[in-house]
């Protein structure tokens, strides 16, 4: 079952830019992992030093794997750096009535 991880951070203004250039060489290394679908970022309208990141994962393991996998670490340290408080990180599977038939386990 698919899976989206959604990360809010909250970027010192000076730093915007340099945010924005290592979630994109950390998504240019999500792209290469097992069980990667697809990830945006958005900047909000009302805050715009806050950004979200959505990635979809085929499963949580696959999400866990890249979450452990060290060139991850190391960009998400950089990143962090640049934080006015730590990532809100939060993981989401799909609704009941979003899931159909052939995905529920057997006896459900």
């Amino acid at each position: 079952m698919t899976i989206k991880v959604v990360m809010e951070r909250t970027v010192n203004p000076e730093n915007k830019e340099q945010l924005l250039g290592l979630l994109t060489k950390l998504r240019e290394k999500a792209i290469h992992q097992q069980g990667y679908i697809s990830g945006e970022t958005l900047s909000s309208l009302e805050n715009q030093e806050t950004h979200l990141v959505i990635s979809t994962w085929n499963t949580l393991q696959d999400w866990r794997a890249w979450e452990n996998n060290q060139d991850r670490r190391v960009l998400v340290a950089m990143i962090d750096n640049l934080l006015v408080a730590p990532a809100k990180i939060q993981v989401f599977m799909p609704s009941a009535s979003s899931i159909s038939w052939h995905d529920l386990p057997e006896g459900v």
